[in-house]
């Protein structure tokens, strides 16, 4: 393949707030570049769900048409993330007898295996599988590190983690970017294509959490040994935030917003502020622990928490984290993405940005798949800049 063989992916984010649009170029053996971004405040959602599919396209469209604009070209294919309330995880359990005399395990043996896990799942009325990765497997009830292929034995079972979303809500998102002439190639929650960048592989190796704090939700994704393996959404945000303060302080909810992120000016006591902010995050933390405890790492993860979304400009935020959760706690670097002639400008962005990312690392149809080493130079390119 050419080496200067260009590969451009988007990545589209419609998050209850704000819908952001990132579009990424990248050339083999260079960092992928951002050559435009879009944002428009997210209208007909609410807790990440649609409510008003006209105004949801109104304002997809004004984010989409900002990118193309920036990007010089329009686009007709994207990766779109999945978030709000009705995103969950489950684990599954599946079982395979090896089908070769030899005992060989054979792709065919690690795909029985993982579509038992699959069929054993329950409540999934209304829901749609949308992620599943394998979190571990035993072959003769001894654990196998890393893929089973190859190795003998008679029988394998398989771990799996699954994310699902409500298949209305999948639907009628899919259905609102498709009606502006994209095409949605593939769909990912949220909080998996924010790891993609707001995380290096030791983080992920060795133990995190990712914690979204959004407007109207908090997502948590639990990494461990480079993949996901736990993924939880709450009902509760930053909104819930400026709303204490608005009755707290007795003031506008514009006021209110205002001095969330700048803090108080004049009249107001800087005290009382403090206080009315860091008891719904000492909530929105207590939450973030108690899932923890559910899947046994509480106070259990080296490599910590790392805060991300718009939530995180508030001061003293990484502090209260560390503080009730007892692990090492850090706001995502945007350096991530400041090598393209268009960098982002906050954490908030990491989802759209990691979409692309998530994007760029997938073969092209038609392609040398010669872009295998993109992984490992944004890898080496992002590692000095990551908490």
């Amino acid at each position: 393949m050419n080496p200067r063989t260009k590969r451009i992916a988007t990545g589209i984010d419609v998050g209850t707030h704000a819908t952001r649009v990132v579009i990424v170029e990248h050339t083999q053996g260079e960092a992928p570049v951002i050559i435009g971004t879009g944002v428009a405040e997210t209208r007909g959602l609410r807790h990440g769900y649609i409510i008003n599919k006209s105004e949801a396209i109104r304002s997809t469209s004004t984010a989409i048409a900002a990118a193309e604009k920036m990007a010089g070209f329009k686009v007709k294919n994207a990766i779109l993330s999945v978030g709000g309330i009705g995103l969950e995880s489950t684990i599954s359990h599946g079982t395979a007898i090896i089908s070769r005399a030899s005992g060989e395990v054979s792709e065919l043996d690690i795909r029985k295996a993982e579509t038992e896990a699959e069929d054993n799942l329950t409540h999934l009325t209304n829901k749609r599988i949308i992620y599943r990765t394998a979190l571990r497997y035993k072959l003769d009830n001894k654990e196998v590190l890393g893929n089973p292929l190859g190795m003998t034995g008679s029988k394998l079972d398989v771990k799996m983690l699954f994310v699902t979303c409500l298949e209305q809500h999948l639907n009628d998102i899919i259905r609102t970017i498709e009606e502006l002439g994209v095409e949605v190639d593939e769909v990912l929650p949220s909080p998996i294509a924010a790891g993609q960048v707001a995380l290096n592989k030791k983080q992920r190796s060795v133990g995190c959490a990712l914690v979204n704090i959004g407007a109207e939700t908090v997502s948590i994704a639990v990494f461990e040994n480079d993949i996901p393996i736990s993924l939880q959404i709450f009902p509760i945000g930053s909104t819930d935030i400026t709303n204490d303060i608005a009755l707290g302080l007795k003031i506008p909810l514009q006021e209110a917003e205002k001095i969330k992120v700048g803090g108080p000016e004049g009249i107001y006591s800087k005290k009382k502020l403090e206080e009315i902010i860091e008891a719904r995050l000492y909530d929105i933390f207590e939450l973030i622990d108690a899932h923890l405890k559910k899947i046994g790492r509480s106070g259990l993860l080296p490599a910590g928490v790392i805060l991300t979304g718009g939530g995180v400009g508030i001061a003293t935020i990484a502090d209260l984290a560390k503080a009730v959760l007892k692990l090492p706690s850090a706001i995502a670097s945007t350096a991530v993405a400041n090598g393209g002639k268009h960098p982002v400008k906050d954490s908030s962005w990491l989802v759209a940005y990691g979409l692309a990312v998530y994007a760029l690392q997938k073969p092209s149809e038609g392609m040398d798949t010669g872009f295998g080493d993109l992984w490992e130079t944004l890898k080496s390119w992002v590692k000095p800049f990551l908490p």
